[in-house]
């Protein structure tokens, strides 16, 4: 793409920061998420504490969903509200637009990140929430990220497109 095409520029034009909400951690497969107030960022690792055990260099180290989106599936399935664990994400982010980090590295806290995908929903949103789970999850879902630079981060962090 022409990095001075229209799109282009629209693509890269500034993003408000966003404000993280909420931490879990997965210690083991099917296991209850911790909601935690601050973890470590480690680079090849994701979060200490959580289950992910892909490749160094992989993509998924640590998934994010946007609060606004918990609040779009808790509506797709008649509920008042999802609880983030529910969807077995890491980091809940608010007042951000994450489809907006695509290409993009960003900071929360300490840490630096890097897009690497949209985190799709799995077989387990009907388990989850019954008939309909998966479909109202699909883009929805939130995005994966692989962790460049390790560091804390915490409640209430900006999490800032680079």
């Amino acid at each position: 793409m022409n990095p001075e095409s229209p799109l282009a520029r629209l693509l890269t034009a500034p993003v408000r920061p966003g404000c993280l909400r909420w931490i879990g951690l997965r210690p083991a497969r099917r296991a209850p998420m911790l909601a935690v107030e601050e973890a470590a960022l480690r680079p090849g690792a994701g979060l200490e504490g959580d289950r992910w055990r892909g490749a160094a260099t992989g993509g998924r180290q640590v998934t994010l969903v946007a609060a606004e989106h918990l609040a779009a599936i808790a509506g797709y399935l008649g509920l008042q509200a999802v609880a983030p664990d529910r969807l077995r994400r890491n980091l809940v982010v608010a007042g951000l637009n994450l489809p907006a980090l695509k290409g993009h590295r960003f900071r929360i806290g300490a840490a630096l990140l890097e897009y690497s995908g949209e985190c799709h929903p799995c077989s387990r949103m009907e388990e989850e929430f019954g008939p309909g789970g998966y479909t109202a999850v699909r883009h929805h879902g939130g995005i994966t990220a692989r962790v460049l630079e390790g560091g804390a981060i915490r409640l209430g962090d900006a999490v800032a497109r680079i």
